[in-house]
């Protein structure tokens, strides 16, 4: 079983027909797919050319178009939803969710706040309290040369801030993904400079740091960060595999097969590949 921990609906094209065909293409029997609501002013302009909800409140990807996949698919999607936990009823719209459409993930949270702040660890222990694993999306600040609409699309405030939440939400399972994740798993000095690190990787990487200290966390790899770090240096990345292979959770972002391509180069154990593909998705989110 292949089971990708992280797409979104209606995205760079793919309605529910292509997004069924390329699952099938590439051997995928269930996706986890996940919302991504943030205020407009928060993201990138360059998004609206591939994401469905654009400038909408809801948006950029809203939670109705999982549902609708859902519900046409029962046995293709597993739903996320992941409400901005600044607003108010935040808690109140996912416990409604998880009631009436059967939310099994808290994803994808990807936003300009750090992931620290109280309103998000009492969010995140929510979701702990629901058995909902929780996948966070950080980007760091760096100049680009651009001043406006914003220098820079930073989302989560980094991994010390996330280290904090982990920290406080021990009955929580995390999912760290993207550039300002990966980018810790090399000891260097790049991961606020550039959003894809070259070269060896480092002795130091916060990330393998964090994965031996906080049993709540886990690696999602999908999306150009995940496969990048892993083929920047693929000796390194093979040990990483072997020593975390409880803890790694296949994925994609989007509809290539650069993931399968890159874990099939690493001449990983079959028992450590099945693992990746669909066990460890099953043990946070196991099959009802």
């Amino acid at each position: 079983m292949i089971i990708d921990c992280h797409n979104h609906p209606d995205w760079y094209g793919y309605n529910i027909e292509r997004y069924l065909d390329n699952m099938k293409r590439y051997n995928i029997d269930k996706t986890w797919l996940l919302s991504w609501e943030c205020p407009d002013d928060e993201y990138s302009p360059t998004y609206k050319k591939q994401v469905p909800d654009a400038s909408l409140p809801d948006g950029p990807i809203s939670f109705h178009r999982c549902v609708r996949y859902a519900e046409q698919y029962p046995d293709k999607f597993i739903l996320g939803y992941a409400p901005d936990p600044r607003r108010p009823d935040a808690i109140d719209k996912l416990d409604h969710a998880i009631r009436l459409y059967g939310v099994r993930v808290y994803g994808e949270i990807k936003l300009r706040m750090m992931y620290d702040n109280p309103d998000a660890i009492r969010l995140f222990r929510f979701c702990g309290e629901k058995g909902l694993p929780v996948t966070v999306h950080i980007d760091y600040e760096f100049a680009t040369g651009s001043a406006y609409p914003r220098p820079n699309w930073w989302y989560g405030g980094g991994i010390d801030a996330f280290e904090r939440a982990v920290k406080a939400c021990p009955d929580t399972y995390f999912l760290g993904h993207a550039p300002g994740f990966w980018a810790h798993l090399s000891g260097d000095d790049q991961y606020d400079k550039v959003a894809y690190p070259t070269g060896k990787v480092q002795p130091g990487g916060k990330v393998s740091e964090m994965l031996r200290k906080y049993r709540n966390l886990y690696c999602d790899i999908s999306a150009g960060s995940g496969a990048r770090a892993f083929s920047r240096d693929p000796e390194f990345a093979r040990e990483f595999i072997l020593e975390f292979q409880d803890r790694i959770l296949y994925g994609r972002d989007y509809f290539d097969n650069v993931h399968q391509e890159v874990l099939g180069s690493l001449n990983l154990p079959d028992d450590v590949l099945a693992k990746i593909y669909s066990g460890n998705a099953l043990k946070l989110v196991p099959l009802s």
